[in-house]
């Protein structure tokens, strides 16, 4: 499936969220042994472009309980399946996500990616990936909508004189300045750390995700705190800054999650 998909001739779904936070380890979508295939049950939301996906990669509870990270295995089902239903979800962000159910769905062993019951280290390590991705993207909206609030600070007036010779404001674009700073540091790091394969991908991620969740809300708020009401319409760029940011935040895991996951992972 691979060069398919890189050639965008296939189109695949992570259907893996089941409730309102990220929470991998509670899948509880059940994948029930029928002689030598799977029957799957259960129900899963936020599945970005689930309505266009050719294919779901699907993770189910084959053993095991809810909470334990053992017993998930992994499986690539067609969206055409008999029992498989959609429902497409547009996001404040305008792009697509979706609700699949699935209802006596028969997969035959062969449907199985990897082997049974152990998903889930592949999966935390392509959300680890997914996530520093996210976070490159949070940190390229961050810094655009600090660039246009920079020039709009120099060329709108208030009382007869520029905005941006408040000091007040000079003291917030400041702060968020040497933020962007650092977050471009742990950003590339964690690219490169994908890229060298290095230990420890786990804690980065979630470190450089969590920080990016921080800074993204505190650029985006800034930016509509200081263009003012102008800045949430959409006649204004800033505006699909701020939804962007926020879907982007939540999507793998949040600030809280990563912040958890990241002190969980150094012992705490």
């Amino acid at each position: 499936m691979l060069p398919a998909i890189a050639n965008g001739e296939l189109l695949l779904g992570l259907a893996l969220e089941e409730g309102a936070h990220h929470a991998p380890e509670q899948t509880s979508l059940s994948a029930t042994r029928q002689g030598q295939d799977f029957v799957l049950n259960g129900d899963k939301v936020f599945v970005l472009d689930a309505h266009i996906a050719d294919k779901f990669i699907v993770a189910a509870r084959s053993a095991s309980m809810a909470g334990d990270r053992r017993g998930i295995s992994l499986f690539v089902v067609d969206r055409e399946t008999m029992g498989i239903a959609v429902e497409r979800t547009i996001m404040v962000d305008s792009r697509n996500a979706g609700s699949v159910h699935f209802n006596n769905v028969a997969v035959s062993a062969g449907q199985l990616l990897g082997e049974k019951d152990q998903g889930y280290a592949a999966l935390q390590q392509a959300l680890d990936i997914a996530n520093i991705g996210l976070s490159a993207e949070l940190l390229g909206l961050s810094l655009q909508a600090f660039e246009q609030t920079i020039h709009y600070l120099k060329k709108r007036e208030q009382f007869g004189v520029l905005i941006a010779t408040f000091q007040g404001l000079q003291h917030r674009a400041a702060h968020l300045f040497c933020e962007l700073e650092l977050c471009k540091s742990m950003v590339l790091n964690a690219l490169q750390a994908i890229d060298a394969k290095r230990a420890g991908l786990s804690v980065l991620a979630s470190a450089t995700k969590a920080k990016m969740c921080e800074v993204a809300t505190l650029a985006t708020n800034e930016a509509i705190q200081m263009y003012g009401g102008i800045g949430m319409t959409d006649e204004l760029d800033i505006g699909f800054y701020i939804k962007r940011a926020r879907v982007a935040q939540q999507t793998f895991g949040d600030y809280n999650y990563h912040l958890d996951r990241y002190a969980a992972l150094n012992g705490y």
